[in-house]
């Protein structure tokens, strides 16, 4: 047996997509019913799972991995994290607390529940 977070809390949420939003990124509410990708420093609302149509499926519930920039690697626990602007997230006082499950320095990827 092995440690498996997949389909625990799974909550996704259809709105509508953002001109140039891709899948797997950190996402934010940018007008009524629409998510983009999250700025720099920004909360994010979750993470897009799929971008179809005009629509988009935003995860805002259960486990997620993200790549992680910046100099100081997240750890486990409770850690404030916020979109870095390119797709992933970084340790930033800016966003919201986050418990982080798993923390992987040479993948520079950090998993933790939404």
């Amino acid at each position: 047996m092995s440690v498996s977070t997949k389909g625990f809390c799974e909550n996704v949420l259809t709105l509508k997509a953002a001109s140039g939003l891709t899948a797997g990124v950190p996402v934010a509410v940018s007008a009524n019913d629409t998510v983009s990708s999250a700025g720099a420093d920004a909360k994010f609302c979750g993470v897009g799972v799929n971008v179809n149509g005009g629509y988009a499926g935003v995860q805002l519930c259960g486990a997620v991995t993200l790549p992680y920039t910046g100099t100081e690697a997240p750890a486990v626990g409770y850690a404030a994290l916020a979109a870095d602007g390119a797709g992933g997230v970084k340790v930033s006082t800016k966003g919201n607390n986050y418990l982080v499950l798993n923390v992987n320095t040479a993948a520079k990827t950090v998993s933790f529940m939404l």
